[in-house]
């Protein structure tokens, strides 16, 4: 296996490095995001009624709010409202939006990196087919044909091209889904956020 990928590396010429280096940026953003994107890891089942628990038996100091904060996106969220729980509702809501603007940046980290490899992806292997055309031409002389330079261009130009496409697609499938499950993940934020601060305000005015 490791010879035929070998051959089929050097048939592909030194083109090819660039999209194996895009390749290999792409499966670590993959990986590292598909790890990160745990919905229990973002959005803890339980985290928001335990949360109004504390908060409305009046055992909120900094030390839970720190501990808030380090547990995840939700709990940033949350312990923005929770730091301005005697704030009038339009600064705890400011507040709470901003922390939300935050972590949603943190949940869409390398997604542009990733979309750039499948943009990219493409003309990468586009380059190397061009390079595969030169060397076509450059096959033809005085003498006639060198069959070997001829098919060595014929190589580079598949290869490349195709390596291209099988880096591109799975990279902008993968980040269409982590656009689509960023996305429902800010709409749950902002939903267990507005719940929160309508439990608490109106336990405050009850």
């Amino acid at each position: 296996m490791g010879v035929s990928l070998f051959a089929i590396i050097q048939a592909a010429g030194w083109p090819i490095w660039f999209l194996l280096l895009a390749s290999l940026v792409a499966v670590t953003i993959i990986i590292e995001r598909l790890l990160y994107l745990r919905r229990a890891r973002i959005l803890p089942p339980n985290l928001l009624p335990e949360v109004i628990d504390v908060t409305l038996s009046g055992r909120v100091d900094q030390e839970v709010i720190a501990q808030l904060e380090q547990n995840s996106p939700l709990g940033l969220v949350l312990a923005a409202g929770l730091r301005n729980l005697h704030a009038p509702r339009e600064v705890m809501k400011e507040a709470i939006e901003e922390s939300g603007r935050a972590s949603a940046h943190q949940l869409e980290r390398y997604l542009n990196a990733l979309g750039t490899v499948a943009t990219l992806a493409p003309l990468l292997g586009l380059f190397g087919t061009v390079v595969g055309m030169i060397e076509l031409f450059g096959a033809q002389n005085a003498t006639g044909t060198d069959p070997a330079q001829l098919a060595h261009g014929i190589s580079v130009a598949l290869y490349n091209t195709g390596f291209g496409l099988a880096v591109a697609m799975p990279s902008l499938v993968f980040y269409r889904y982590f656009r689509a499950v960023v996305d429902g993940y800010v709409i749950d934020m902002e939903q267990q956020a507005i719940r929160f601060v309508d439990t608490v305000l109106g336990a405050r005015h009850s």
